[in-house]
């Protein structure tokens, strides 16, 4: 992860939740009060976001984080994962945010890993989308990769991939090709979204490297995957969830994409609890 990135996400963050200070807490505690405080998962999972949950301290100052598991642990409902010391102050200050993305990551990783045990038996791997919280993606990406998941293209910059829009835009899937070919570098792989057979046969024309079998039933799917027989590489999206990824990955595809990984996870309830202000 690219912490200069990160840390600017997390302090305008820090400055979102107290642009005036956190006057709650100011008000009651003492700006030389010191504590301790358990960081506990309260629902079975895998934890994602170690790193980050510490940072937003770091940045605070004066808290030391105790952690017992690394990203990629299991965890089990009401198992205590670390304990927060330090200035009373920055440890409530820091705790909604810190917690949002330790929550919010390890929601990410948890849902992934149950998408890839389903995969398990077949060549097929998941893979993410952009489908991402703005600002929040490098971490929500990472997640995807403790979970078990490939990450997909970063950023519009960062791959090739035509879509139904461009190829209309185009005027369809050869001339949206052709028109890549004479503007990027050919060290570059060329994705082309379909929806029907004709545009298999179109994309294979057009020598696309990926080609993705978008919406399809699986019916159609198997017939695409035999059509392309190894001509290119082959992903396949939309309508994928945990009772039809199984199905999608026996039609022979190589990757499978969804969005549910990501802005559709579910967080992971985790909170600090047991709050002892030092004596």
């Amino acid at each position: 992860m690219n912490w200069l990135i990160i840390d600017k996400v997390l302090i305008n963050a820090l400055k979102e939740d107290s642009l005036y200070g956190d006057i709650t807490t100011d008000s009651v505690i003492g700006e030389d009060s010191t504590c301790c405080v358990d960081l506990i998962a309260k629902e079975n999972g895998l934890i994602a976001g170690i790193e980050v949950f510490k940072r937003v301290f770091q940045i605070l100052g004066n808290v030391n984080i105790d952690l017992f598991v690394d990203d990629g642990s299991a965890v089990e409902k009401s198992q205590i994962i670390g304990v927060i010391k330090g200035n009373t102050r920055n440890i409530l200050t820091g705790e909604r945010l810190a917690l949002n993305l330790l929550q919010k990551m390890s929601g990410i990783a948890t849902i992934t890993k149950s998408f890839v045990d389903e995969l398990k038996g077949t060549k097929t791997k998941l893979l993410d989308t952009r489908k991402t919280t703005p600002n929040l993606r490098m971490l929500e990406k990472y997640a995807v990769k403790i979970g078990g998941g490939v990450n997909h293209r970063s950023s519009l910059s960062d791959g090739i991939l035509i879509k139904d829009n461009h190829i209309s835009a185009a005027g369809g899937i050869k001339n949206a090709v052709s028109l890549v070919k004479n503007n990027v570098s050919f060290v570059r792989k060329i994705e082309v979204e379909v929806e029907t057979i004709n545009q298999v046969y179109e994309a294979l024309e057009a020598e696309a490297d990926i080609i993705m079998l978008d919406n399809m039933d699986i019916e159609t799917m198997t017939k695409a995957v035999k059509i392309i027989n190894k001509r290119a590489i082959i992903e396949a999206s939309g309508n994928v969830n945990l009772s039809t990824v199984k199905s999608i990955a026996n039609t022979g595809v190589d990757y499978i994409s969804t969005s549910k990984i990501t802005h559709s996870a579910k967080a992971l309830d985790i909170s600090m609890k047991n709050l002892k202000l030092d004596k």
